[in-house]
Parts: C-alpha cells; sequence; structure tokens
C-alpha cells in the first residue's frame, strides 16, 4: 500500500490526532489489504502462499473485530457499516 493512500486511510478512521493503532484504524488497514490480495489472487490462482497470508489477515482482522464488539458495540456496528463488511 503507497503511504499517501495508507495516510488517507489512517485520517479516515482515526479516533483523535494522534490515533494510528486503534483497532478501528487496525480493521481499516487489513480490510485494504485483503481487498488487494483478493483482487491479486483472482488473476493468479495458484499462488499458494499468498493466499495463506491473506487467511492469516482475514483470522486476524476477524479478532480485531470481535474485540472491538465487546468493548464498543455501537463502534463495531458503525465500522461494519462504513467498510461494508456485512451484507
Amino acid at each position: 500500500m503507497e503511504t499517501q493512500a495508507k495516510n488517507a486511510l489512517i485520517e479516515q478512521y482515526r479516533k483523535h490526532a494522534t490515533d494510528t493503532g486503534s483497532p478501528e484504524v487496525q480493521i481499516a488497514l487489513l480490510s485494504e489489504r485483503i481487498n488487494h490480495l483478493t483482487d491479486h489472487l483472482k488473476s493468479h490462482r495458484k499462488d499458494f502462499s499468498t493466499r495463506r497470508g491473506l487467511l492469516m489477515l482475514v483470522g486476524q482482522r476477524r479478532r480485531l473485530l470481535n474485540y472491538l464488539k465487546g468493548q464498543n458495540i455501537e463502534g463495531y456496528r458503525e465500522l461494519i457499516g462504513r467498510l461494508g463488511l456485512r451484507k
């Protein structure tokens, strides 16, 4: 991910001026990487090492979402709505 794109994503999801590591920001960054790797795997079907990395990122995002759901259910609902994770 390009530095400018990453900074824009952090800017969009942060809670305060110096926030770079809150669960909301981490989930947004992971979602961007997951979307990028999903597109990569559509054209490179036999890239199994990338597939493994993608599954690990999905698991990490799932754990962060579960944590956020336990800590702040309203923030969780808002975040999945903004990211479009649930259909």
